[in-house]
């Protein structure tokens, strides 16, 4: 995190406090909790944790299969929510688009 790390260090404190809580309530076996971190990094473009929770998913006995499945599980529902999202972003453009070419 550098820049936060480097000029606000309550704040990455913070994260530290938040992971061991995390860590210490999860109910989850670690492979499952591995993918489960490898999906949510994906979505957030993370080279670094994607690439941490593959190798934590393979440590934790994760197989190609299982990591490709997850991968494609989170493409697929990515694009189904911006599908829903941009359809919510300018249905009424293309409602008004629609009505103003049938006139």
């Amino acid at each position: 995190m550098g820049l936060i790390s480097d000029n606000f260090q309550t704040f990455t404190q913070s994260l530290g406090t938040v992971d061991a809580a995390l860590s210490r309530s999860c109910p989850f076996d670690k492979k499952t909790d591995e993918l489960m971190r490898f999906a949510l990094s994906i979505k957030a473009r993370s080279k670094p944790c994607v690439r941490k929770h593959y190798r934590g998913s393979i440590n934790a006995g994760a197989s190609q299969q299982e990591l490709a499945y997850v991968f494609a599980l989170t493409m697929r529902e990515a694009a189904g929510a911006d599908e829903c999202w941009t359809a919510a972003a300018i249905g009424d453009l293309v409602d008004a688009g629609n009505s103003a070419g049938n006139g």
